[in-house]
């Protein structure tokens, strides 16, 4: 009994500390993980199939995790699947589903799938996410603001509070929103992208107020500014691709606020590529 009573308060206190204060952002970018750094978890990453997700999800097998592949496309998916069992990482699992008409039902179905067949969620990056047009709002069509609204805000509120169950019951379950410059501070032209990355942070900020004092949960945004995908490339097709970083080169802050090393960072929008 009196060992429970001790495990109990240490959880109470540690869910009770302060999380700004513990955070320093540049041990974040310059975070130097350790060989089997996230050995024994199971990480879900949306938008898997290419850019960011794709190599986050390598990144994380082959730091030991067992990684999730979720997007919506399957042949996506299993080319990563193939490339984590080629470097030798546990085997992934393939999880088609496409965000912007998934239901609730659909994704409560995927925690109990999960459940069942890895038995354990230790994280989720939330990477998937469409940029939608670069227009001003008196002008943005209406069907397109409501599908990057799905996609980047809903479906990721829909999903994080579905998998919620499976994350609470981890020791240290962690959720990785991806936000924007355009997010923290709004610019013109940048319509529903903008408006859908505030709607993250805010998220964030709001799923951090209500379980930091009772579960040992965090939630975290990250901002890995210009880098070099898809989707950059087409909000700046004028852009020389070659002066922008990589995904591998911006995967420290991933993997810190997927790993233990940020056990009791909360609610930080971290900047990988700050802005003098």
């Amino acid at each position: 009994m009196t060992q429970t009573a001790t495990s109990q308060e240490q959880s109470n206190s540690e869910a009770n500390t302060p999380s700004k204060p513990l955070c320093n952002h540049d041990d974040i970018r310059s975070f130097v993980p350790e060989t089997n750094a996230l050995a024994g978890k199971a990480i879900l990453v949306t938008g898997a199939g290419e850019g960011i997700g794709r190599i986050a999800a390598l990144t994380y097998a082959r730091l030991g995790a067992t990684v999730l592949l979720l997007g919506r496309t399957s042949s996506k998916l299993e080319h990563v699947y193939d490339e984590i069992e080629a470097q030798g990482g546990k085997q992934p699992a393939i999880l088609p589903m496409d965000l912007e008409h998934a239901t609730y039902a659909e994704m409560q179905q995927l925690e109990g799938l999960i459940d069942k067949e890895i038995g354990q969620l230790d994280g989720v990056l939330h990477n998937a996410g469409i940029l939608g047009e670069l227009t001003p709002l008196e002008m943005y069509d209406v069907d397109i603001f409501a599908r990057v609204m799905r996609v980047n805000s809903t479906a990721t509120f829909m999903l994080t509070q579905a998998l919620l169950p499976l994350l609470k019951d981890a020791p240290h379950g962690s959720v990785v929103f991806t936000t924007s410059s355009v997010g923290t501070h709004p610019r013109a032209f940048w319509g529903a992208y903008a408006l859908s990355k505030q709607a993250v942070e805010g998220m964030s900020d709001i799923f951090t107020q209500e379980t930091q004092n009772t579960t040992n949960l965090r939630f975290n945004c990250i901002n890995p500014g210009a880098t070099r995908t898809n989707m950059r490339a087409h909000a700046y097709p004028g852009e020389n691709p070659m002066t922008l970083k990589t995904p591998e080169d911006i995967m420290a802050g991933y993997v810190y606020l997927m790993s233990d090393a940020s056990i009791g960072v909360r609610g930080q929008v971290v900047a990988l590529q700050p802005k003098d």
